[in-house]
């Protein structure tokens, strides 16, 4: 029996004893928080994903801060469709911060909601040209006052380009894949990043948020999971856990 395999029973099947008491007793803790269990699951993220990066393709924070604004509702693959020839056409946030808005409009449509898109790479890159001297700044609470840059645009940028923790990215896989391994409850990303926060190491809030985004595209996905290619099954408790006939 390999070393995660083992480690997957004794989290599995570890109880708790309460201890005597005349008082009333608590809730029993959820078994998302119990440390064997999360140390488990992170070990088998690393054994599917041990060498995972951002999917986004770039070559620089600022490319990386436009497509991750871009990939709002759209997938990555689309989104490295259509920033070459934005990047060929407006290489620069000064470059970008001239376009005009029907120009960016014609390159990003194939994105979707490319109107409100466009404003906001175009304020974006004016933000970074003249607040920033047209460098990407590197700290969470100057790029969340970036155009179209909230709390999970700027984990990305900090995490992918500066190697920077301040947060954990959640966006729709890391989302229900938290829920669904029950090591988190809530029911917004804004909550489920918190409660990741309180239970994941801090050097592990970057690659863990990579591989459960590869998971939920390769086997956890949304209406018919994997579960039979899951090596995470045996640590789920999810109630829509799918089996292949």
């Amino acid at each position: 029996m390999s070393a995660l395999k083992k480690s997957i029973r004794k989290a599995s099947e570890k109880k708790s004893t309460p201890e005597p008491s005349s008082k009333k007793p608590s809730p029993a803790p959820i078994r998302a928080l119990a440390p064997e269990r999360v140390a488990a699951i992170l070990r088998g993220l690393d054994e599917a994903y041990p060498e995972v990066e951002c999917a986004l393709v770039h070559t620089s924070p600022w490319e990386l801060l436009v497509a991750t604004i871009l990939s709002a509702q759209c997938t990555d693959a689309r989104v490295n469709m259509v920033t070459p020839e934005l990047f060929r056409r407006f290489p620069t946030p000064q470059a970008m911060a001239k376009a005009t808005l029907p120009q960016l409009e014609a390159l990003i449509r194939t994105t979707g909601f490319f109107r409100n898109k466009a404003k906001s790479i175009k304020g974006a890159a004016a933000k970074v040209v003249a607040e920033f001297g047209g460098k990407v700044p590197e700290t969470l609470a100057e790029l969340i006052t970036i155009p179209g840059a909230a709390r999970k645009t700027a984990n990305v940028v900090l995490g992918v380009s500066f190697g920077k923790a301040e947060g954990v990215v959640v966006d729709t896989h890391v989302f229900r894949i938290a829920r669904r391994l029950g090591l988190a409850k809530g029911d917004t990303p804004q909550k489920v990043e918190q409660e990741l926060m309180r239970i994941l190491p801090q050097d592990r809030w970057i690659a863990f948020s990579h591989q459960l985004i590869h998971h939920g595209r390769q086997v956890c996905d949304a209406r018919k999971p994997k579960c039979d290619r899951c090596n995470l099954e045996q640590l789920c408790h999810s109630k829509d856990k799918i089996w292949s006939s």
